[in-house]
């Protein structure tokens, strides 16, 4: 088997690009207020697709996005990041479907309702509440549960349509990414 046809190459030849690009496109990012969440990259057809997740407290605008889109372009049109094979740019927003990896992305939903399953297996659903560095409390059921991040497995918000809040009896629509 030659190198090309290597599954492992490949994926090795592609987190290097993925590194590559990610260095290239971070500080202007940056310098616009927003964190880089994820890069990939991914072929289609003749050409290659690469989407550019990124977020911020608050969340982003189309506005951010558009802008986001124009400085991510210039700096891969100003560095070999992409190489010379042509490619279709997408910026977006981290959405709510990827998992709550990193401490800002929990305390970013904030009372928002997530389904964890921990390192041993257990799955429980729960409010978002107090967020630090190390762990997150969730309500579950009432009741307070403190867990370390390294103890979660997998994390992942919920989406809530109509849901009440505890101050007012007004639904809200809680379909915002």
């Amino acid at each position: 088997m030659s190198p090309g046809n290597n599954p492992g190459t490949v994926g090795s030849a592609n987190a290097a690009t993925r590194d590559r690009i990610s260095a290239a496109i971070a500080d202007p990012l940056g310098a616009l207020g927003l964190d880089l969440e994820a890069v990939e990259l991914t072929p289609a057809g003749k050409r290659r697709v690469l989407r550019v997740a990124v977020d911020r407290d608050g969340g982003v605008t189309l506005d951010d996005i558009a802008e986001a889109t124009r400085q991510v372009s210039q700096a891969l049109d100003d560095s070999e990041a992409m190489g010379e094979a042509p490619y279709t740019l997408e910026v977006t927003s981290r959405g709510v479907d990827r998992p709550l990896t990193l401490p800002r992305h929990w305390r970013r939903n904030h009372d928002r309702l997530v389904a964890v399953t921990t390192n041993d297996g257990e799955r429980l659903t729960g409010r978002i509440g107090e967020s630090g560095e190390e762990a997150v409390t969730l309500d579950v059921s009432g009741q307070p549960r403190v867990l370390a991040y390294d103890q979660v497995a997998k994390a992942l918000v919920q989406v809530e349509f109509n849901r009440k809040h505890a101050q007012s009896d007004e639904p809200t629509d809680d379909k915002e990414a």
